[in-house]
């Protein structure tokens, strides 16, 4: 058994880059660098002690979170303060855009822990327009994620471990679009009622009188309409999306305009879903909800949907970061990764199973069923 689990090892931390403007803020009491604390929610310099408030944050601070227009990036004519450069490499396994500090040339991708060699090529994006601020610091992190593992019957000790030492977590903005969207749809389709027929049945000899369901069908037509606000995608490939999913819901009314001083002391991914290939994922989202609309104003007890045309407009987008604390290791050659909410703390995660665990599991429960057997044997 202890062979099997001591193939778990810590993942050396990586290293992500800084815009090709690098943002740096200097403690102006001693000269190191600041951190952002989600607890204070302002920077604080671990060597010194010293605090300093986020210029333009918080409530006195810009009034909110600005939209952008959706034609007039995909027609590319946003202006130049709406982009940004980053340094990044590209992960070959797991696709993330990994950003590097610029004088670092090899390091782990933080998402799977492949090696990847740091390029200095120029990722040309779109700026971020809001971010959700952490609010958890990597202690409160880890408790969750410890709680979260210690559920796990079957998982080897190995995993457990790691989470028992204390192993560093990473603290990584995620990239999102959010869209909003004015909708109106004309549809065609049908209103089903219900109504029942009786019956009389021969079954096993006898004759019954049962009551036999049948649907009466009628032509409707007629129009919904509904604005969507802030429908969130995912930008990224890097993490499994069941498991980003899984950590919703995010309280998107907290969010704060992008102020590049809530990274200091963390990491930020560069998207890698393009702001089109975003959209089509958020019209099947705003369409899933048409088609319930739909059939809510069709009403009856049935519904069929024969034809739905949807005029949208007033697309908006922003690109939004959302915090993220996640734990990676190597297990048996495999990457296996845990991501923590960094607002809620709901965790979510990939986990291997230990074959000795399960076969004493096994062995325990026919041992188990022997005995019963015997037992009930006995008192007949």
């Amino acid at each position: 058994m202890e062979r099997e689990e001591a193939g778990a090892e810590p993942l050396s931390e990586a290293r992500l880059s800084k815009p090709v403007d690098e943002h740096r803020f200097p403690c102006d009491n001693c000269g190191a660098d600041f951190r952002f604390d989600p607890a204070r929610g302002m920077l604080l310099c671990d060597h010194c002690g010293n605090t300093e408030l986020i210029a333009g944050a918080g409530p006195w601070g810009d009034p909110g979170v600005h939209e952008i227009a959706f034609d007039t990036a995909i027609a590319n004519r946003l202006p130049e303060q709406d982009m940004e450069e980053t340094r990044v490499s590209r992960c070959p396994n797991c696709a993330a855009q990994v950003e590097f500090d610029p004088g670092v040339h090899a390091a782990e991708c933080p998402f799977c822990a492949t090696p990847v060699v740091a390029d200095t090529g120029i990722n040309r994006h779109i700026k971020p327009k809001g971010l959700l601020p952490f609010a958890l610091d990597e202690a409160q992190a880890r408790n969750a994620m410890t709680s979260w593992l210690g559920k796990l019957w079957f998982a080897p000790n190995g995993l457990k471990d790691y989470a028992r030492k204390g192993r560093k977590m990473t603290g990584i903005y995620v990239p999102y679009w959010t869209f909003d969207a004015d909708t109106a749809s004309s549809y065609r389709g049908e209103r089903g009622t219900v109504y029942y027929e009786t019956r009389r049945v021969h079954r096993n000899g006898k004759t019954q009188t049962v009551r036999v369901a049948k649907v009466r069908w009628q032509a409707a037509s007629g129009r919904v309409a509904r604005f969507f606000d802030d429908v969130l995608v995912l930008a990224s490939t890097s993490l499994p999306k069941r498991y980003t999913d899984a950590l919703e819901p995010w309280d998107l009314s907290e969010m704060e305009p992008y102020h590049p001083e809530y990274l200091a002391g963390f990491r930020a991914e560069a998207y890698n879903i393009e702001l089109k290939e975003g959209f089509v994922e958020a019209r099947g989202y705003m369409d899933r909800v048409i088609t319930r609309d739909v059939k809510f104003d069709i009403g009856g007890d049935r519904q069929r949907i024969h034809n739905v045309e949807t005029r949208v407009a007033d697309v908006t987008f922003k690109h939004v970061l959302l915090p993220v604390w996640l734990a990676a290791y190597k297990y048996r050659g495999k990457s296996y990764r845990f991501v923590v909410n960094g607002r809620t703390g709901a965790v979510q995660g990939e986990r291997p199973w230990s074959t000795w665990k399960i076969a004493i599991a096994v062995v325990l429960g026919l041992i188990l069923a022997a005995a019963m057997g015997f037992v009930a044997a006995m008192n007949q």
